[in-house]
């Protein structure tokens, strides 16, 4: 069975003051069997570490592992730092940064070289979901974004429609379903049955504590991405609650 993981961006937010926030989620996480992540800023994840069951991840790394990228983060720095996982093609750095899944898959191996697990991001924008396109435009990155040494250990795929991503929009529960079912499909075509039924889908995009649990009870949703409510341990308790719940 997949453990349920409850994953935590907080973006660009946060100082060594708002550490004090993990100990709350670390209770929650030790009420249950489902995963706690907490992706900080880069700056603070070495301090982010040693709060009880709450794991620690990183929200980007350069494809390579070291050499002349000024301001850029390596995947063996993060694991240095005590991050186990690496947020991968967020739609943010996407747009924000060009990146395109080339890129997101050439990271994505430097962060398997390093140990960590790559959760890697999918989703469409809003004119892509009025067009009908989601399938086609998730089916495309999926391809392009993940490497062929796939596993149920250094993967988890994170689907984020970018319309929802912030805006309190949110999918209706089959839409949901329908894209984690066609993404279970594409994996287990691509990697077998076996790895691909052990890879962890999350769904992200405006989770909160009052739709966690009919999120959760949707077909091959593992957890979820969570931004802005993962910044306060009032508002990312309560789903992790939702999945300790449903596990």
């Amino acid at each position: 069975m997949r453990t349920k993981l409850a994953a935590g961006n907080w973006k660009m937010n946060g100082t060594r003051a708002m550490l004090s926030e993990l100990d709350a989620m670390a209770d929650a996480a030790a009420k249950g069997t489902a995963e706690v992540l907490i992706c900080p800023p880069a700056p603070l994840l070495a301090a982010a570490t040693g709060h009880g069951q709450v794991a620690i991840g990183g929200q980007d790394c350069h494809s390579a592992q070291s050499g002349a990228h000024t301001g850029d983060v390596s995947a063996p720095m993060l694991a240095d730092a005590g991050a186990r996982f690496v947020i991968l093609g967020h739609s943010e750095r996407r747009t924000d940064h060009g990146e395109t899944d080339a890129a997101v898959r050439d990271k994505c191996k430097s962060a398997w070289e390093a140990g960590l697990t790559a959760i890697v991001c999918v989703g469409e924008t809003l004119a892509q979901y009025e067009s009908s396109n989601t399938l086609d435009i998730i089916g495309g990155q999926l391809a392009g974004s993940i490497p062929d040494a796939a596993t149920g250990h250094n993967l988890v795929v994170a689907y984020e429609p970018v319309w929802a991503i912030g805006t309190g929009k949110v999918p209706t529960t089959d839409e949901i379903g329908n894209v984690h079912d066609f993404i279970r499909a594409r994996l287990e075509r691509r990697f077998g049955a076996g790895v691909g039924r052990s890879v962890r889908l999350l769904y992200g995009g405006s989770v909160k504590g009052s739709n966690a649990a009919e999120i959760f009870a949707t077909s091959n949703v593992d957890g979820a991405l969570v931004g802005g409510a993962s910044l306060k341990a009032a508002d990312f308790v309560p789903i992790i609650d939702a999945l300790n719940a449903s596990s």
